[in-house]
């Protein structure tokens, strides 16, 4: 065995167990010279957070010894501080951009900066740690509350971004310390779980692809992002391998551990030996198995997928499934139909995947093993460190997880963000026709950042010993506004009425002195627009509306009979509450408004029924409308006709007349005869060109003559 020098240490301190491995570089790669598990005798982990730190010393102290018994003293170690324990907070962050948009990437760095800062602190506030930002991406971007690409050069009034920050505990590392310390170890380099498993399955060169890796262990499932070279996001779902454990305890009766075992083999055997808590033993196939638990695989799956697109905003390229939980039978595919990704896109990693890895003992190439060797590979090969700044005199030690920014720098710093710009000048808050209007003033200037004598951006790269000063951005200039800046332009309003022109005024007083649009105001200032806005504010218009009234009461239903002008606004029927602006144009027609006394006929017609019956014929090539009444009418138990004038008040009660045929005879009550002088003439009446007589049944559309012609000898006509 070669010398400790040469050789890695590495822990993986998970929830369930510790795992311990000893490596050593090579010139082509690693060579892993054993490997050895131990679980915890009871819960001293929760979610990647030690809780006991004695009971999680205890068991690496028993991988260490057990490992020093065949390969000698070990005195350093490479650790990693769970994927699970980093915390996840969303904060959003509004912006005023009336009249001053966003118009860089820096200014809009700005804002984002100050929504992580928000995240920090809700975090402080809740959980009373202190904590380092790893990461954070923008979940959207609004403009007055609708989504929206790019805030750049947009227009309108609010402005918002949404990002989900992602954040490390430092108790995290101080107790991965103190257990390390009780074992009589060092930390010779530390690592994020994601980073490690990162590291060895994606090199760097892939990492511009949009890339998910999910490490599904007992109680957890972490999650990492990478694209465009990096590190994006980071994520957790508290579920994984023992959801479906439980799941199998549930359908099959089975203690845990003997759950766990059996989910073991679903993914390697075609049938299992499921002995309940009962004592029942019985051969399943494992489809049927894995049919029972579908449920609690789909469930999985989704909230994988759930957070996946939520850390990344859209489905990734591709997602690599590593440690035991990945084992689940069909989980990948799950997965895969959920993000909408092909099923190759969605792939299970094990150990064989990492390039230039050897073995000194025969491993099975599962997924379990890929979280333990990239710790060690990773905290060996990128290590975390701290990175030590100032900022305004002031030293900041920050962790080396990513590409470190100014921003970083700012947020360790503690500084608060959003002093940093410069104030907005002082608003102005005046009173228009009752309701108040804000008039905000200009925006101040964003404040210039200095590193290392030069003025840089939020986003350029921090080093270890840079120099950060920041001083603030200058005001904004107090708000200022005319009468027309807070009114919708108040001039007058034009109208075409029956075609002529016409002008309404509209007055504007402030503070109730009369005055223009062009009006400077004040803070304070009360302005008040009599502004028309519907046909009711133009009072010789409005009086047209005035109308004559009656109320009677047919059947004993309440009829209101009513007259007033008619007027239409555009060529559309108005009322005395239609909106009219500038343009419009008005036909007024009063005719109704001669109308002296309403009748009964009224009354039936307002009532909503027909009054007569009629039909339409010709008479000697001349039109005739015929019509019969429909009713009876009796006014107080008074047979009364149609055109009976009524009064308020009047009750009118209606019977329907039997239908009676129309017959030719009618058609003389509209129509003149007049008789020949001739006295030997007779007359001859046809309908539709047939002889008929004057008491035949008409109808409608016919055809209706009468003729005089020389009477006969006899004293008949000669038809």
């Amino acid at each position: 065995m070669s010398h400790e020098s040469e050789r890695i240490f590495g822990l993986d301190i998970g929830t369930r167990s510790v795992v311990g491995l000893l490596l050593e570089q090579k010139e082509s790669g690693y060579h892993v010279h054993d490997v050895l598990s131990i679980e915890h005798k009871d819960r001293s982990m929760l979610d990647g957070q030690i809780h006991n730190v004695v009971a999680v010393a205890d068991t690496i102290i028993q991988v260490k010894e057990k490992l020093e018994a065949k390969h000698g003293k070990l005195t350093k170690v490479c650790v990693a501080a769970a994927g699970r324990a980093l915390k996840t907070e969303r904060a959003t962050m509004e912006m005023n951009i009336e009249g001053h948009p966003i118009f860089n990437r820096e200014a809009l760095l700005h804002l984002e900066l100050q929504a992580v800062q928000q995240a920090q602190f809700k975090l402080v506030k809740d959980h009373q740690t202190t904590d380092y930002c790893v990461g954070y991406s923008v979940v959207d971007y609004k403009l007055d509350n609708e989504v929206i690409g790019s805030l750049i050069d947009q227009r309108g009034e609010i402005a918002s971004v949404e990002v989900i920050a992602t954040f490390l505990p430092k108790v995290v590392v101080e107790s991965l310390l103190a257990a390390l310390e009780r074992a009589d170890l060092t930390l010779e380099a530390l690592t994020l779980e994601p980073i490690a498993a990162i590291n060895v399955l994606i090199p760097s060169s892939m990492r511009r692809l949009n890339v998910a890796l999910v490490d599904i262990g007992a109680g957890t499932s972490d999650i990492a992002i990478t694209e465009s070279g990096t590190v994006t996001a980071y994520g957790m779902v508290p579920s994984a391998g023992d959801e479906i454990t439980e799941a199998l305890s549930d359908s099959f009766l089975l203690d845990f551990a003997e759950a766990e075992v059996i989910k073991r083999k679903l993914s390697t055997e075609a049938e299992v030996t499921v002995t309940d808590i009962l004592g029942m033993e019985q051969e399943l196939v494992t489809s049927a198995v894995v049919g029972e638990i579908d449920a609690a695989i789909e469930r999985l799956a989704s909230q994988i997928s759930e957070e996946i697109i939520l850390l990344n905003g859209r489905p990734p390229k591709a997602v690599m499934l590593v440690g035991g939980g990945s084992l689940t039978p069909s989980l990948p595919g799950k997965v895969a139909a959920k993000l909408s990704l092909p099923e190759a896109r969605v792939a299970i990693r094990g150990i064989d995947a990492i390039k230039d890895l050897t073995f000194e003992d025969e491993y099975e190439p599962t997924p379990e093993l890929v979280t333990p060797i990239g710790i060690a590979i990773a905290a060996k090969e990128s290590p975390i460190e701290y990175v030590s700044i100032k900022v305004n005199e002031q030293t900041v030690r920050l962790f080396d997880m990513k590409q470190l920014t100014v921003a970083d720098g700012l947020l360790a710093s503690g500084v608060d963000v959003s002093s940093l710009s410069g104030k907005p000048g002082l608003a102005m808050i005046v009173t228009v026709d009752g309701r108040k209007v804000t008039i905000p003033g200009h925006f101040g200037e964003l404040p210039v950042i200095m590193l290392n004598g030069e003025e840089v951006a939020l986003d350029t790269p921090l080093h270890n010993g840079d120099i950060l000063q920041v001083k603030q951005g200058t005001q904004g200039a107090d708000a200022k506004a005319t009468v027309n800046d807070v009114t919708d332009h108040p001039e007058p309003i034009m109208l075409t009425i029956n075609g002529g022109k016409r002008s309404i005024p509209v007055r504007i007083r402030v503070n109730g002195h009369e005055t223009s649009g062009q009006h400077e105001l004040r803070d304070r200032d009360v302005i008040e627009v009599e502004k028309p806005r519907t046909l009711a504010d133009v009072t010789d218009l409005s009086e047209l509306f005035d109308s004559k009234s009656v109320k009677v009461f047919v059947q004993d239903r309440e009829i209101i009979l009513s007259t007033h002008a008619t007027i239409t606004i555009n060529g559309v029927q108005a009322t005395r509450t239609s909106l009219i602006k500038s343009g419009d144009a008005l036909s007024i027609s009063e005719e109704n408004t001669k109308k002296a006394d309403f009748t009964l006929k009224d009354a039936i017609l307002a009532f909503g029924e027909d009054a007569d019956r009629e039909i339409t014929v010709t008479f000697n090539d001349q039109k005739v409308v015929l019509r019969k009444e429909l009713y009876d009418c009796y006014l107080d138990e008074r047979a009364v006709s149609y055109q009976t004038k009524v009064k308020h008040g009047d009750r009118i009660k209606l019977k329907k007349r039997q239908p009676e045929p129309f017959i030719f005879q009618d058609v003389f009550s509209k129509v003149d005869i007049e008789r020949p002088s001739d006295s030997n003439k007779k007359p001859v009446i046809l309908q539709n060109n047939e002889v008929t007589n004057f008491a035949a049944s008409i109808h409608h559309g016919d055809s209706l003559r009468l003729d005089w012609v020389e009477a006969t000898k006899n004293g008949s006509s000669g038809v």
